[in-house]
C-alpha cells in the first residue's frame, strides 16, 4: 500500500468496501494517479505518472475496469455517506440532478448515440455531439471556505439508446426515469434524511411529481414547470346519502386556470430571494396550488411559482414543488441552488479529463464516466479535510488575491499533498527531497500541483 496524506487515508480507505482486497490494491495507485495526472485521463496515462509505485502488470490495471468483479453503486453509497456527514441531520438535503453529454470517439464504443449538446445549444440552434449520456445525482455542500455551495457527484446512470435497449432486451428508460430510480437508491439507503431533488426543464414530468409525491416524507421536488400545465380541483365528495349518479365517479374537479393564464392577470408579490452564484437578487412572484392530472395516472398537488427577474438578466421562468405548502421565495431559492451541478461538469471536463477516456467494452465505460465524476467528490472532501487543520498557502504563481478557493485551487492543494506525502516520501525519495533548499522544494511543489 502507498503511504496517503492524513486527510485522505480515511477517505480512500473506505472505498475498500466496494472491492475485494487485489483489486483494492490497484484501485489505490489509480486513485493517486488520477488526481496527480493533468490532462488525459485514460488508464496509460495514469499508470506513466505512477511509473514504478504502480507494482504488477500493467494490464493488471486496465482489467480492473473491464473485468474484476465490483459495483459502482457500493462506491456511491459510500461517497454519499461521506458527503452527508457533513450535512447536520436536522437540514434538508439538496440534490442536484441533470444529464451532460460527454463526446466519445470511436465507431465501437458501448452506449454510444447522438445526444444533445446543452452546453453549445441555444434556443434557435441544437447541436448534436456523438457519445454518452451521463444522468448524474449529486449532493450541494455548503463547505466553510466558499460562497457558494459545491455540488459533489454521487450516483451516475448511462442513457442507452432506445435501439440498444431493444437489442439487449431491456426496457427502455428516460433520462428523467434513470434520475428517478438513482433518487429512489439514495432514499433507500438513507430513509432518515429529507431530500431535496433540484431538476431543470427535463424532469417537469408527472411520473417524477408522483414520484415524489408517494415519497413526500424523504422526498421533495423542485423543477421547472409548464406553462399550459393542467391543473384540477380536487373531485367533488360524494356524501352518504346522496343519490348515486350513473358512470363512474369523477377522478378530477373543475379546471383551473394554467400557470400561464394566472402569471398574466394576477398581481404580483416582490420578495427577495436566494440567486445564482450565492447571492440574492429582488423578483416579482406569482404563485398558485392545483391537482397536475395526467390520464391514467390520477392527480398530484404541486404548488407552481411564476419568477420575474425586475433586473431583467434572466428570463422569466415557471416552477414547481411537490410541497404544496412550501413558501415561494423558498422553492426560487432551492431551484437556483442547482447551478453549482453545470460547474462541476465543467470542472470535471476541465480539471479531471471526464471527456479524454478510451473505454469501449461495456463494462470499462460503465464504470469509468462515474469514477471519474465521484473523483471530483473525493477531491473536494480531501481538500475541505485538509483545510480544517491548515490555512490556506498562497502559491508562487498566483499574482493576484481570490475572494475564495475554486475546484482549482482544490486540485492543486490536494496534488501537492499526494506529491509530497506519497510519491517523495516513498522510500529512496524521501531524503534525497528532504535535501533541495526549502524554497527551490515550494517552487517544485507548486509547479507540479498545478501543471496543466
Amino acid at each position: 500500500m502507498l503511504s496517503l496524506p492524513s486527510a485522505a487515508e480515511p477517505l480512500i480507505v473506505s472505498l475498500s468496501v466496494a472491492f475485494t482486497e487485489p483489486t483494492f490494491n490497484r484501485i489505490v495507485p489509480l486513485v493517486v494517479g488520477a488526481i496527480l495526472t493533468p490532462g488525459r485521463h485514460t488508464v496509460t496515462a495514469l499508470l506513466r505518472t505512477m511509473r514504478g509505485l504502480a507494482t504488477g502488470h500493467w494490464s493488471d490495471y486496465h482489467r480492473v475496469f473491464s473485468r474484476a468483479v465490483w459495483s459502482p453503486w457500493a462506491l456511491g453509497r459510500t461517497l454519499a455517506a461521506a458527503i452527508l456527514a457533513l450535512i447536520p441531520p436536522d437540514q434538508p438535503v439538496l440534490v442536484p440532478m441533470d444529464d451532460t453529454t460527454v463526446q466519445h470517439r470511436g465507431k465501437k464504443v458501448y452506449g454510444k448515440g447522438c445526444h444533445r449538446d446543452a452546453v453549445r445549444s441555444t434556443h434557435s440552434l441544437v447541436v448534436w455531439r456523438w457519445g454518452h449520456k451521463w444522468v448524474v445525482l449529486a449532493i450541494a455542500v455548503k463547505f466553510p471556505f466558499a460562497r457558494c455551495r459545491w455540488a459533489l457527484p454521487v450516483l451516475a446512470a448511462l442513457y442507452r439508446p432506445e435501439e440498444l435497449n431493444r437489442q439487449e432486451g431491456r426496457r427502455h428508460k428516460t433520462p428523467a426515469q434513470l434520475a428517478r430510480q438513482l433518487a429512489a437508491a439514495l432514499i433507500h439507503w438513507f430513509p432518515a434524511r429529507k431530500f431535496i431533488f433540484l431538476g431543470d426543464g427535463g424532469f417537469a414530468s408527472h411520473d417524477w411529481a408522483s414520484f415524489a409525491h408517494r415519497h413526500r416524507k424523504h422526498a421533495t421536488l423542485v423543477a421547472r414547470f409548464h406553462a399550459d400545465a393542467c391543473l384540477y380541483e380536487l373531485p367533488p365528495t360524494v356524501k352518504p346519502n346522496a343519490k348515486k349518479k350513473q358512470g363512474r365517479p369523477r377522478v378530477k374537479g373543475d379546471k383551473l386556470p394554467t400557470p400561464g393564464e394566472r402569471a398574466a392577470h394576477a398581481p404580483r408579490q416582490r420578495a427577495s430571494v436566494g440567486w445564482y452564484g450565492g447571492s440574492s437578487r429582488r423578483v416579482e412572484l406569482v404563485h398558485g396550488n392545483g391537482q397536475w392530472y395526467r390520464a391514467g395516472e390520477g392527480l398530484v398537488p404541486v404548488r407552481w411559482v411564476y419568477t420575474h427577474d425586475i433586473q431583467g438578466t434572466h428570463r422569466d421562468d415557471y416552477l414547481y414543488t411537490t410541497e404544496p405548502t412550501l413558501d415561494p421565495a423558498q422553492i426560487v431559492t432551492w431551484f437556483t441552488g442547482r447551478w453549482p451541478i453545470e460547474t462541476t461538469f465543467q470542472e470535471v471536463r476541465a480539471q479531471l479529463g471526464l471527456e479524454t477516456t478510451r473505454q469501449r467494452t461495456e463494462k470499462s465505460v460503465l464504470r469509468t464516466g462515474p469514477c471519474l465524476l465521484g473523483l471530483f467528490s473525493v477531491i473536494a472532501l480531501i481538500y475541505a479535510a485538509h483545510r480544517q487543520d491548515h490555512s490556506p498557502r498562497p502559491a508562487s504563481t498566483d499574482w493576484y488575491a481570490k475572494s475564495e478557493p475554486t475546484f482549482a485551487d482544490a486540485v492543486a492543494t490536494v496534488r501537492r499533498l499526494f506529491w509530497q506525502k506519497t510519491i517523495f516520501q516513498q522510500t529512496g525519495h524521501d531524503a534525497a527531497f528532504e535535501k533541495i533548499p526549502s524554497r527551490l522544494r515550494n517552487l517544485l511543489l507548486d509547479c507540479l500541483s498545478r501543471a496543466a
